[in-house]
């Protein structure tokens, strides 16, 4: 079984979307993946997932609201195979984090690991409004087809 970490900076918007999405498509296309989700930050650990990427989640027909908010752990590493960031900085922190050239190099960008690029960075809708994180989910949505297709290409 392929064990997959997604990573973004705060755990509330990108990775928790990215992390339900690929649920749902992973199960859909009956690839045996285990995929969680975390932030490189502490600031929201144990809270849920912003309000308005549940929105915008939900009316996409993604439920976000069990998501709970984790810090990345050292023992992240060896508990996933792939911790896939959703921009450099989040790829930097992880390559720093790693205790090992092996560990480092189980790191690597989403969009371009998944296929879907552009953009190679997922962008954080945060700051934006509605349309922002709206659209954050139809990247989410393109970008875990393009990872789905991959990871079946490999279990050939």
């Amino acid at each position: 079984m392929q064990r997959l970490l997604f990573v973004c900076l705060g755990n509330i918007c990108r990775s928790p979307l990215v992390e339900q999405v690929a649920r749902e498509r992973l199960a859909i296309a009956r690839l045996d993946v285990q995929v969680a989700s975390c932030g490189t930050g502490d600031w929201h650990a144990g809270e849920g997932a912003d309000p308005r990427m549940i929105a915008a989640a939900r009316a996409a027909g993604h439920d976000l609201s069990k998501h709970r908010a984790r810090q990345l752990r050292a023992r992240d590493f060896a508990d996933f195979d792939l911790l896939l960031a959703m921009d450099r900085d989040n790829l930097r922190e992880l390559r720093q984090m790693a205790a090992t050239p092996a560990q480092a190099g189980q790191a690597a960008l989403f969009l371009e690991w998944a296929s879907a690029a552009p953009p190679a960075e997922f962008p954080d809708p945060w700051h934006g409004g509605a349309a922002d994180f709206a659209s954050a989910v139809k990247l989410a949505e393109r970008a875990v087809d393009g990872l789905v297709e991959r990871l079946r290409r490999m279990s050939r």
